[in-house]
């Protein structure tokens, strides 16, 4: 197939590009490089030995997207294209919700004018809230969102199942992912944040580089083993491989469907820390300070829809995720960032 890949510099979407390449389809992305590099396109090439087609433009520039329409015929889009840090999304929430939501709106008008029928969208765990019981599963529906960030994910989920209601020959699948973490195991494409990283594998990897003092730990007096907040942490490439068998499944289904990716495991954040400690071979600071507002003690997936409807199963475990991160990090200084 080929296929539109919004977003398709950034963390999760190239290295799903680099396993839509290596699984035989043709990849187009189109990014405005806010939070990438167009130096990513060249890095899979070195992976893939193919170079995607690439525009620079922006979801919010409706005669930008329509070019990219004009000139290829798509068969299926994947739409990561957004602002995703979640406390920006609380400050600038108008900003979230113009890109997010305005963005896609655009995107999913132009599939419509070109009869592109087939959508994976990017979404996430946080569409539950903190609404539910652990394993999230799918049949929770959508919870109570805590964020602008959470929310504009959850309208979109809205906007595109009403699409489908309305299409009968319309395919969508809503992959809700918990924790990507990792890196491809080439070491040449990984995740740079700009600025203070949100999440906690980048922030541990920038204290192994001695580029942050310590890590904080928010709380170690939580209902878990250790006392730290447990989550789903699933390596990147094995997320690349479920959008590609979910795009792979949209073309030859109708309807729309919501799908958890995770591993069906939680992890806590000392587990995470000791296993980058492996992976680096020093021991790494930390300090425990209050916990923050609005998180929960555990959250992981139930994973068996994956497995029914797509025969996706993560295999990859955190001591790989370690060491597939830990290699990128080392190797930054050698990438033409």
């Amino acid at each position: 197939m080929k296929i539109l890949v919004t977003g398709g510099t950034g963390y999760i979407g190239s290295h799903t590009c680099v396993e839509l390449i290596g699984s035989g389809h043709e990849v187009v992305i189109l990014d405005n490089l806010y939070n990438s590099s167009e130096n990513v396109i060249d890095r899979i090439e070195t992976i893939t030995g193919v170079r995607p087609a690439f525009y620079r433009t922006d979801i919010l520039d409706k005669e930008g997207l329509e070019k990219v329409f004009q000139e290829n015929d798509f068969e299926a889009v994947i739409h990561f294209a957004g602002y995703k840090a979640v406390g920006e999304s609380v400050a600038i929430p108008l900003t979230y919700y113009e890109n997010n939501i305005s963005g896609s709106i655009n995107l999913y008008q132009m599939m419509k004018k070109y009869g592109v029928r087939n959508l994976v969208f990017s979404s996430s765990a946080t569409v539950y809230g903190d609404d539910f019981e652990v394993p999230f599963k799918e049949e929770y529906g959508l919870g109570t969102t805590t964020n602008p960030y959470g929310t504009s994910k959850k309208m979109n989920e809205m906007i595109i199942t009403d699409m489908d209601n309305a299409d009968p020959e319309r395919s969508s699948v809503l992959l809700r992912y918990f924790n990507p973490i990792g890196a491809h195991s080439s070491g040449l494409i990984g995740e740079i944040p700009n600025g203070i990283p949100n999440n906690l594998l980048p922030y541990v990897a920038q204290v192994a580089s001695g580029q942050r003092e310590y890590l904080r730990v928010f709380g170690n007096d939580y209902d878990t083993p250790d006392g730290t907040g447990v989550r789903d942490y699933v390596h990147v490439v094995d997320l690349a491989r479920a959008h590609v068998k979910a795009i792979e499944y949209a073309a030859e289904h109708t309807g729309t469907e919501v799908i958890n990716i995770g591993t069906g495991k939680g992890y806590s954040v000392m587990q995470i820390l000791k296993a980058y400690e492996k992976a680096c071979g020093k021991e790494l600071p930390y300090k425990v300070v209050d916990r923050r507002p609005g998180d929960i003690a555990v959250c992981y997936a139930d994973t068996k829809k994956a497995e029914e409807l797509l025969g996706f199963k993560a295999e990859y475990d955190i001591d790989r995720m370690c060491e597939d991160s830990y290699r990128f990090y080392a190797n930054l200084e050698n990438i033409d960032k």
